[in-house]
């Protein structure tokens, strides 16, 4: 490697913020190839049943309208294999069922968006209409759950010195990017061009190849810049199989952007939860058992899964440990991830737990996580790459001043206004996959790095520079990155806090294969300065080799391409991802601090700082992870506070599919926040010893607020959102 260079470590500031601020950045939807029209969705208005009949004629014959398409003149789309990524996805106007409400039954393209969205209110659709099953709490669940077991929980639990039995409830939760999901689809003969909004643009290929049954090479998907996703650009949804369909059955390219309505059921949510918790410990406060109980929604074509459970069986040390992951299937669309996934919901159980158990046995919250630390992940036996939670509590425990906070419910004032501090922990696990990146180094002394991965607001081309700027032994301005196209090297999906680690090793592999190229090539080099030099005593910066013992001997890249009439040099990075079997128990981990002040006649809760302390190995930019801390934070209070998806049980619409009537935080929500990060690098890991940090830093948000509301007012709330009926 060669010597540090400025670039790793600092906070230095986005390279594309210009293109963002400036709106010269593109979108999916502002693409607009030659010849597009516009497609707009028409929705059932049933929760379940099949259509009857589809009138267009009214629609067909408005002015400007190409094409009227249902399940009626649709072609037939291939037959699926079975696995087909994921699973057993929506199929675009396949056959006459509805499976729930919202779900497209028809489209309209037209030569304007305004005559689509006219033609599509004129589309009259006849359903025979059954009762939906939407309701979580009255439905069960099937009959094959997941579980987890070891030791005897139930036997534990009966001798223990004491027990807490609890049920927690979690509302849905929708993602509300600033960008609606969207595509701009065109078809060149047998070739298909998509402009997508996706965190997968290779994922999306192979969905798309399966779907319409062709080879993926036959497939570009392109997605440079993504406003905000959260999760929900994770996985392909119908709408782009839509766009596709419509823009080969009109031979044009067609436009198709969901509404903020549509995005409520055109794509995936963070389900609702029903979580029953039993936890025993003896007097000194050492769990002895949990008996975790889930029960989640999902859809009845399809299921969706993630690691509730995941800090219930690895968080603290526990002998005896009994789960059931039970998912409730339902007529509704596929639930998906949302930041945090699975571990911000089983997270706020858990650590409201423990806060209650710490009441309970009178000791101080961090005390009782101390004494149930784990010597190793009891989950699956194997050591801790890292873990520095104490050291994430001690640091958090300083900068908020916890020893400030008065331990007895209600008793801390300030006017009408009750006040209360609460703190839990978090842990997220740090996942990799296999990453390609390629590397170019021309004779101007310039270097493009490529990968196929993507940015949904993280700042990837930024630390992805950062990389190879060091790596390279060139300055960030001599550096362009790429991403978000599908021609480009292998990357996996943007999601689950895996591209740096996976993306970025791959990226600095490519680098560092690329400089070993120019010294080999500079000490081979009989004209150069550098001939006859041992390769590993030269080192780069600048743009410039050198002998580490002597800088004044070596020359710039520049000259060594010239004079070897090189135009470039170039390389392939790769990152083969986690192994099948591991050595070490791999986790990110956080401490969250929150202050808040309860309205004591209103019930109101207001967060007044907020203060999270991350284990998150080496951080490549500061300013980037305080913008992710910050940013997760602020959905952490969304999710405590205000968010919650309502639906009308009758017939399965979602009453509050709009950003009046669903609440997400504004900056009158954000308190005084701070992030701190636990200085450490993880090279089991991956080769530059980062974990993730995207999904770690929201979860533990909810349960820290909820644990200081109950500091502030003596009632412990295990239902989120927390409302100010709850409180009064």
């Amino acid at each position: 490697m060669s010597q540090p260079q400025a670039a790793v470590g600092a906070a230095v500031p986005r390279v594309d913020a210009r293109l963002r601020v400036t709106g010269q950045a593109k979108y999916a939807a502002d693409n607009s190839p030659d010849g597009v029209v516009h497609a707009v969705i028409v929705d059932s208005s049933v929760g379940r049943g099949r259509v009857t009949g589809i009138d267009a004629r009214a629609a067909e014959a408005h002015a400007g309208v190409v094409k009227v398409i249902s399940h009626l003149n649709a072609p037939k789309l291939p037959h699926r294999e079975p696995g087909f990524p994921p699973g057993e996805a929506l199929r675009p106007f396949q056959d006459d069922r509805v499976r729930f409400f919202g779900q497209p039954v028809a489209v309209v393209v037209a030569t304007t968006l305004e005559t689509a969205q006219h033609a599509a209110s004129l589309v009259k659709v006849s359903y025979d209409a059954r009762p939906p099953s939407t309701d979580l709490g009255a439905a069960d669940p099937a009959d094959d759950p997941e579980t987890y077991a070891r030791g005897d929980a139930d036997r534990a639990l009966e001798s223990a010195d004491v027990t807490l039995d609890l049920a927690y409830r979690m509302a849905r939760n929708h993602h509300n990017p600033m960008e609606p999901a969207g595509t701009v689809a065109r078809w060149d003969g047998d070739r298909l061009t998509l402009w997508e909004k996706t965190q997968h643009v290779q994922g999306t290929v192979e969905t798309m190849a399966a779907e319409f049954g062709m080879p993926p090479d036959k497939i570009r998907v392109i997605s440079p810049a993504v406003g905000g996703a959260f999760g929900s650009g994770g996985r392909t949804w119908v709408h782009t199989s839509i766009a596709a369909l419509a823009a080969r059955e009109v031979k044009r390219p067609v436009k198709l952007v969901l509404t903020r309505r549509q995005t409520y059921f055109g794509v995936g949510y963070r389900p609702a939860y029903e979580y029953d918790l039993r936890l025993g410990s003896d007097r000194r406060g050492r769990l002895t058992a949990s008996v975790h109980d889930v029960r989640t929604e999902s859809s009845r074509y399809e299921r969706h899964s993630e690691d509730v459970l995941a800090a219930g069986r690895m968080l603290y040390s526990t002998p005896h440990v009994r789960q059931v992951y039970g998912h409730v299937p339902l007529d509704v669309n596929t639930p998906t991830w949302m930041r945090g996934p699975g571990y911000s919901s089983g997270a706020f159980c858990v650590e409201t737990a423990m806060d209650e158990l710490a009441h309970e046995l009178g000791l101080d919250p961090i005390e009782l996580r101390l004494r149930n630390e784990p010597s190793d992940d009891e989950s699956s036996g194997l050591p801790f790459s890292t873990r520095r939670l104490r050291d994430c509590y001690r640091a958090g425990a300083r900068e908020f001043g916890w020893h400030r906070r008065n331990p007895k419910p209600r008793s801390t004032r300030d006017g009408d206004w009750l006040i209360g501090m609460g703190m839990a922990a978090g842990v997220y696990d740090t996942a990799r996959s296999e990453a390609q990146a390629s590397v170019r180094l021309d004779a101007d002394g310039t270097a493009l790095v490529q990968s196929a991965t993507s940015d949904m607001g993280p700042g990837t081309a930024t630390s992805m520079t950062q990389v190879a700027a060091d790596a390279l032994g060139l300055t960030m301005r001599q550096i362009t990155f790429r991403l978000g196209d599908s021609d480009l090297p292998l990357a996996p999906g943007h999601h689950g806090s895996r591209t740096m680690a996976s993306v970025g090793s791959a990226v600095q592999d490519g680098c560092d294969k690329l400089r070993r190229q120019a010294i080999t090539l500079a000490v081979q080099d009989e004209d150069s300065p550098l001939h006859g030099v041992d390769p590993a005593d030269v080192a780069v910066r600048g743009g410039r080799l050198f002998v580490k013992d002597d800088p004044t001997r070596g020359e710039t890249y520049r000259r060594l391409l010239a004079r070897n009439d090189r135009s470039h040099l170039e390389a392939l990075g790769s990152y083969a991802g986690a192994p099948e079997s591991e050595r070490f128990s791999f986790y990110a981990y956080a401490a969250t601090f929150a202050e808040v002040a309860v309205d004591a006649r209103l019930g109101l809760v207001r967060v007044r700082r907020m203060v999270g302390v991350y284990d998150a190995a080496r951080i490549i930019n500061p300013r980037l992870a305080d913008s992710q801390a910050i940013g997760a934070m602020t959905g952490g209070i969304g999710q405590a506070l205000l968010e919650h998806t309502v639906t009308d049980h009758r017939d399965g619409r979602i009453v509050n599919a709009n950003l009046a009537d669903y609440l997400v935080p504004t900056h009158a929500d954000m308190p005084e926040m701070k992030a701190i990060y636990i200085e450490g690098e993880d090279f089991e890991a991956d080769p530059i010893g980062v974990k993730g940090l995207g999904e770690i830093v929201i979860v533990g948000v909810a349960p820290a607020i909820a644990n200081a509301v109950f500091n502030a007012t003596g009632r412990r709330i295990r239902h989120l959102p927390i409302t100010a009926e709850a409180l009064l």
